[in-house]
């Protein structure tokens, strides 16, 4: 983490060559790409954001999030770690239309706060995709049922993308690995191990509907007990 601040790249200012790299590609392909996260400066302040940009199949940014939750740890014996040392958290939760459906966007920790998935499903998305690093201890606890929990929750599509691990990594953070995609029950759709690889899977959105239909939760939910805010609508409308 101590490293973070040298490598950190200027998006909005136009001074990012992995968003140039996401945009050159996304723009020859004709595709849609979340793309993993990065550390972001923003050089006006000179805080530094744990940030996902999508970008569309004409290259250019359909939007980009900030990380919300940060990271903090302290398993004694094991592993302490502070992301708010280092990064800044991000303000605005993210939901983008895109030529493949609505997608909201989350990072890694973000993954463990099922009221901004309830949020996404609220406003429409059809997908969650969580750029993560689950490191060995919480990856093997919680990576996999995180996953499930937030599809089989909100009744949507889960991805998630992790780095492959390095088994010859001579840090105390060692990755968990092991991205998957996940259905609306739960069902595993694609997987990787923990090494490099590229899997594909399918989408099938009408599954959303069907699910719902089968399983109307928005309808059984009891709204005089409970009820989720959406802070920033409430505060517009």
């Amino acid at each position: 983490m101590q490293t973070m601040r040298s490598y950190a790249e200027d998006i909005d200012g136009g001074r990012s060559p992995s968003v140039s790299m996401l945009s050159e590609v996304a723009a020859a392909r004709k595709i849609t790409i979340v793309g993993g996260s990065i550390p972001e400066m923003v050089p006006a302040s000179g805080q530094l954001f744990n940030t996902c940009c999508v970008v569309g199949p004409d290259g250019e940014i359909k939007a980009k999030h900030r990380k919300l939750h940060l990271f903090g740890i302290d398993i004694p014996r094991d592993i302490t770690f502070r992301e708010s040392d280092t990064f800044t958290a991000g303000q605005e939760p993210t939901v983008v239309d895109t030529d493949v459906g609505r997608i909201g966007i989350g990072i890694c920790h973000d993954i463990r706060f099922p009221e901004l998935a309830m949020l996404y499903r609220s406003r429409g998305a059809h997908l969650i995709c969580y750029p993560s690093a689950f490191n060995m201890s919480t990856g093997q606890l919680l990576w996999d049922l995180m996953q499930k929990s937030r599809a089989v929750d909100n009744q949507l599509f889960v991805a998630t993308c992790s780095p492959a691990r390095d088994p010859n990594s001579q840090s105390d953070f060692v990755v968990w690995g092991n991205s998957s995609l996940i259905g609306p029950f739960g069902e595993v759709l694609a997987a990787a191990g923990h090494e490099d690889a590229t899997v594909i899977g399918e989408i099938d959105l009408s599954l959303i509907e069907a699910v719902r239909e089968s399983l109307p939760l928005e309808t059984q939910g009891r709204g005089d007990l409970y009820r989720l805010i959406d802070v920033q609508r409430e505060h517009s409308s």
